[in-house]
């Protein structure tokens, strides 16, 4: 059976020919050729068959401002073009894959794997009772390209599946690629660069499309999949709630002063309508579905009392109800669910309280219609629906809410001043000591609404917990019951959060916790000082009753991003391994149940790679069943802007989750053999040393800010988030993301591979052996991964360019620095392919093709940026072309941050 009329090199090949076309329509002929001779010279050089990049520089160095715009243009175009047709080509590998039954990683993968363990329907149970994957989107600022731009991009996109999947006429196909040349064109002339900030509510109705109009839909498809795959193995499983969905856009206030309390409520308020607005679509086509006769059919009596409760509750409703829908009785109840759905956000009373009375009225009409023999109907159409409501309730994410732990400090210490109480000088125990016994008292100690004369700063945060407790009342708890601290580094950190809701009443101890209290430990001093932070919370009075309301759940985020720029690739990942595991044994020593929070970025470097991968390599005392990560940047859209690429992508995090907790379940504490853990230590401690030595030798700043476009990036309008977190000049200072952004620009992505070769030659050198870590590599998922990812960053650095970057430096620094970085990259590209045994860096094919495919378009726009960059002043086009490049370069590389 054929399911696709097109591939992957027709659809490259002919936008790539359309472009051109756009291109000299609405440019000139000269523009066009020019941009051809930049194309054809850069595949030339690549193919090897010109000696040099010459011929490139001289055509760079000979344009005028009007073509350099053009140039950038037509080349960051392309990349927009070209993502797609690979988008175009996973779906193709997916669907093909599918249908022959070859889908690795998918649901039929985990059948197979339960069969050959041998598990039976009790120990299945207990695992998927364990599993909750919690994907968290964030609004950090990665994301290179404007809405507008994206969707004009989808309408392409969604034009180029129609051609590719129907049967179409030469008339219909024609019509088709005529709407395809018109979004095209559009595209061209559009703007690609933002000319204002984004504002907090722009990120959070990004976030909140993908969950709107992919995940809403694509959720019960996984679930009937595995439902209908495990029935014949497994008939009488009963498939509990296995995703959730939150968001960090609209509440994440760590480093960014827009997010204000307003934005907050608004964005609980339009995700509470969108999803209201779901559910009310979805019960009228079912109300078209069920109009069964009651003459001819026995209800049973749940759907016969529920109506009459309904009617109860809703009698003017119910005559209409009556009048308009005779003998239907599922219609009479659709229609009163439909009202009570839409007083929810009215003043007209007996409106659904909370997500469950809807549940539960889906299930009398899924049981109704069981009853009835009409099971096809009520999978088919009823069931899907209570997997959404399950899992999107009324809040369709629930937020989580973020500072800086300062801020808290700054905001407790300001208001118990007021009151004439201490706190700012008191040490560390007498802090922890004055707030338990706040909590543990029934009256508050200050007064949100009314906190005297505070700072700005303090203002903000007593008014957010103020705010808090209105927003759980109006949208229910499960809304916004999540508080991460940045930078936790002293246990009083997390109970001056938790102090703070107390006063707000969202905590009311021992009964009530409105709230799950998250450290997020990112940098080494408090990962290292893990088991004093949790072990003093978990031995407090007052914590202690709030985790009992809490179930017994410590959620704990790891900083993957910050982890990595204040430690080196290496030593970062391997400080993340031990101290998982750390914090997994203090958990367990306090019976305490751990939920682990990810914080990964898209890049290698902040954590990125393939997810389900990262979860078969997390310790096993870590896994259990709970897992929270962060999905951000231009990886939302790589992962949820495709419905198909989405339901792959949860089951393969499905996958990946369901054998993780088996195993650590039959194997609970995972066996690492002495010898590979000395040679982590020994690795880790020198890379760790030479990354160090690196960032702080003096004028590396320098060379920073000469060597890559860092200053461009800053003025850039990705995010609504300043990308510093002060006015000092520092890496320390510098955000995680724009420091990897600037040198992926420069195609030197030393955060991803800086040291690594130092660590494995420090081993080498003290009498470790290539075996020890080439069986590393094939049995410890662990360093696997971690070198696969390293793998990945390197092949996707190209110091040749990167070179050209070096050059925009002062001599001095040029000739400090440089080398040294080339010289570590060459030992490490040697070493590992030393080490994983392969002849390429990439383990996967297609990755290969794609960056092959796209390096001689990339080209260009290096050489066309560091050629705007050298230049000591710019025009206002000419700024405008330069940020343009740094778009371009973004989609070629399909990595920012």
């Amino acid at each position: 059976m054929q399911l696709h009329t097109r591939d992957v090199r027709q659809d490259v090949r002919e936008l790539g020919a359309l472009l051109g076309d756009v291109l000299e329509a609405q440019t000139s002929t000269a523009s066009f050729e020019t941009v051809e001779e930049l194309r054809q010279s850069a595949i030339a050089y690549r193919k090897g068959e010109a000696g040099s990049r010459e011929a490139l520089y001289d055509v760079v160095a000979d344009l005028d401002p009007e073509t350099e715009s053009v140039v950038a243009r037509a080349f960051t175009t392309y990349f927009e073009l070209i993502n797609l047709a690979e988008e175009r080509e996973r779906v193709r590998v997916i669907r093909e894959a599918s249908q022959e039954g070859t889908l690795e990683d998918g649901i039929l993968d985990t059948l197979d794997a339960l069969r050959d363990e041998d598990v039976d329907e009790d120990l299945l149970e207990r695992v998927l009772e364990d599993v909750l994957i919690e994907p968290t989107f964030t609004a950090h600022p990665t994301e290179a390209r404007r809405k507008t731009v994206k969707a004009k991009l989808r309408s392409i996109a969604n034009r180029l599946e129609g051609i590719d999947e129907r049967r179409l006429t030469d008339l219909e196909h024609d019509q088709e690629w005529r709407h395809i040349i018109a979004e095209v064109t559009s595209l061209w002339q559009t703007s690609q660069v933002r000319n204002r900030r984004p504002e907090p509510t722009d990120e959070a109705r990004n976030v909140q499309w993908y969950l709107e109009n992919i995940l809403f839909d694509v959720v019960g498809e996984v679930y009937e999949e595995l439902e209908e795959e495990f029935h014949d193995e497994y008939p009488d499983l009963d498939v509990p709630k296995l995703f959730e969905f939150r968001s960090w856009a609209g509440s994440d206030r760590d480093g960014n002063p827009f997010v204000t309390p307003e934005v907050t409520e608004e964005t609980l308020e339009r995700q509470r309508s969108v999803v209201l607005e779901r559910y009310s679509d979805a019960l009228k086509r079912l109300s078209g579905v069920l109009s069964q006769d009651a003459t001819r059919i026995d209800l049973g009596p749940e759907l016969e009392r529920s109506l009459k409760a309904d009617r109860e509750l809703l009698p003017v409703v119910a005559d209409e109800v009556d009048e308009r829908y005779p003998d239907e009785p599922y219609r009479q109840k659709l229609k009163l669910m439909r009202e009570r759905l839409r007083r929810i956000e009215d003043v007209r009373p007996n409106g659904y309280r909370e997500p469950q009375e809807l549940m539960d009225d889906l299930a009398v009409i899924d049981a109704s219609l069981r009853g009835t023999g009409a099971e096809q109907v009520a999978d088919v159409y009823v069931e899907p629906l209570m997997r959404q409501v399950d899992t999107f309730g009324f809040t369709l994410a629930s937020l989580d809410l973020r500072d800086h732990q300062e801020n808290h400090t700054e905001a407790v210490h300001e208001a118990l001043a007021h009151e004439g109480i201490d706190y700012q000088s008191r040490p560390e125990e007498e802090r922890v000591e004055l707030l338990t016994d706040a909590m543990l008292q029934e009256e508050p100690i200050v007064d949100l609404d009314e906190p005297g004369d505070v700072s700005e700063t303090a203002q903000r945060v007593l008014r957010r917990f103020q705010k808090l407790g209105e927003w759980q009342r109006e949208y229910g708890v499960s809304a916004i019951d999540t508080y991460c601290i940045s930078m936790t580094e002293e246990p009083s950190h997390v109970l001056e959060v938790l102090f703070l809701a107390d006063q707000a009443g969202v905590v009311s101890l021992p009964d009530h916790c409105g709230l799950d209290v998250v450290p997020l430990l990112e940098t080494e001093s408090a990962l290292n000082g893990a088991r004093r932070i949790m072990g003093t919370l978990f031995e407090n009075e007052a914590y202690g009753k709030a985790l009992a309301a809490r179930n017994n759940v410590q959620e704990i985020m790891l900083g993957y991003s910050d982890s990595n720029k204040e430690n080196g690739f290496l030593a970062a990942n391997w400080d993340l391994y031990k101290n998982q595991r750390r914090l997994a044994d203090i958990c367990d020593d306090f019976d305490v149940t751990m939920r682990l929070f990810h914080g990964r970025g898209g890049s290698i470097s902040r954590g990125g790679g393939p997810m389900n991968e990262a979860m078969l390599a997390l310790p096993n005392e870590t896994i259990t069943g709970q897992i929270k990560f962060t999905e951000q940047g231009e990886a939302i859209a790589e992962k949820y802007a495709n419905p198909r690429i989405a339901e792959r992508n949860l089951e393969q995090m499905l996958n990946a989750q369901i054998r993780a907790r088996l195993n650590a379940i039959r194997q609970p504490e995972e066996h690492v053999p002495d010898a590979w853990v000395d040679a982590m230590d020994t690795m880790a401690t020198t890379a760790r040393a030479e990354y160090r030595d690196l960032l702080e030798s003096e004028g590396f700043v320098s060379y920073f800010e000469q060597a890559t476009p860092i200053t461009v990036i800053e003025e850039l309008n990705l995010g609504s988030r300043p990308a510093s977190r002060s006015d000092e000049r520092s890496v320390e200072d510098l955000r995680a993301i724009p420091w990897v952004f600037s040198w992926t620009q420069s195609r030197c992505i030393l955060p991803g591979w800086y040291s690594l070769a130092a660590g494995v030659e420090a081993y080498l050198d003290g009498g470790g052996d290539l075996d020890t870590l080439r069986e590393m590599y094939d049995e410890w998922p662990f360093f696997r991964s971690t070198l696969d990812n390293a793998a990945m960053a390197i092949a996707r650095t190209d110091l040749e360019i990167a070179s050209d970057y070096a050059d925009l430096a002062d001599e001095e620094l040029r000739e400090t620095f440089f080398p040294r970085l080339q010289a570590e990259y060459e030992s490490a590209e040697g070493l590992m392919l030393d080490i994983i045994g392969r002849d390429g860096l990439l383990k996967r094919e297609w990755l290969e093709d794609s960056l092959r495919r796209r390096n001689p378009y990339v080209d260009p726009l290096n050489l066309l940026q560091t050629h705007l960059l050298a230049q000591n002043h710019r025009t206002d086009e000419e700024e405008r072309t330069l940020r343009l490049t740094v778009k371009g370069i973004a989609a070629g590389m399909k990595n920012t941050g």
